[in-house]
């Protein structure tokens, strides 16, 4: 099996992690539901029609769980502001921006889905573990790597909002609570960093804007001149590799 094909199954597993392992997992009394259908060679079940109907609406679903789950959320957000401080409007395109983050996503997250695939899929698809026991074992390093980035008062927060008791511990924090704290702790961090690139900018736009204003060219857009500046700029100071490298950074 290449190396292509294992992150395949780890994102599938992971698909399923999520939805089964969590959500599933937290009704494990919920009556099952059983169309039988009387026809010529006695009753048909429809059980596992529906099921696969469910799976298959939670997989539509899934790209936008495991979005907010991983590092893209800090990441594209990040890029983005980095193209709007420089001002360029469309370049570079939305396609690259999200390319981009897409891989360092990838880059990122690759030693926690290599921690999945050792210790819940390999086991499970050699029939050492049963399908529960996998699940379990595949959120674990989730959770780990999003505990480790979630802000203390932003898990407060929403453990307060649920009307739940503190947690025995970190392990015991259900994702329902998890998720969204970890996206508001994301989203913090990721304007923060964007409020640092911006600030070089924003000095080359006054500067330009004063210099303008001084020689009474006060029609001439400060944006066309400060652009070239701006652009030469993080040229000259290798900004996609400080970017890029600072976000690497931040998720130690």
């Amino acid at each position: 099996m290449s190396k292509t094909q294992k992150m395949t199954l780890v994102a599938l597993f992971l698909i399923v992690a999520l939805f089964g392992g969590e959500v599933w997992a937290q009704v494990p009394q919920a009556p099952a539901i059983n169309v039988d259908v009387i026809g010529p060679d006695g009753p048909q079940s429809y059980t596992m029609g529906i099921k696969i109907l469910l799976l298959l609406t939670a997989l539509t679903l899934a790209p936008a769980f495991i979005m907010m789950m991983t590092s893209f959320t800090r990441v594209v957000i990040v890029l983005a502001l980095v193209r709007q401080a420089m001002g360029t409007l469309h370049s570079p395109p939305n396609q690259v921006v999200v390319g981009l983050a897409l891989f360092l996503t990838l880059f990122i997250m690759t030693p926690v889905w290599e921690q999945v695939q050792l210790h819940a899929l390999d086991p499970y698809l050699q029939e050492q573990i049963t399908q529960e026991h996998a699940l379990e074992q595949a959120m674990v390093p989730i959770r780990t790597f999003m505990l480790k980035q979630v802000r203390e008062k932003d898990l407060e927060l929403f453990v307060n909002l649920s009307g739940m008791g503190a947690p025995e511990g970190p392990d015991q924090t259900p994702l329902r609570v998890l998720i969204p704290a970890f996206v508001t702790s994301e989203l913090r961090t990721a304007f923060q960093i964007g409020f640092l690139i911006f600030i070089p900018f924003l000095v080359i736009d006054m500067i330009v804007a004063s210099i303008l204003m001084s020689m009474g060219m006060m029609l001439l857009p400060p944006i066309m001149i400060s652009l070239p500046f701006k652009l030469i700029l993080f040229v000259l100071a290798d900004g996609w590799f400080l970017v890029v490298g600072s976000l690497m950074q931040s998720f130690n």
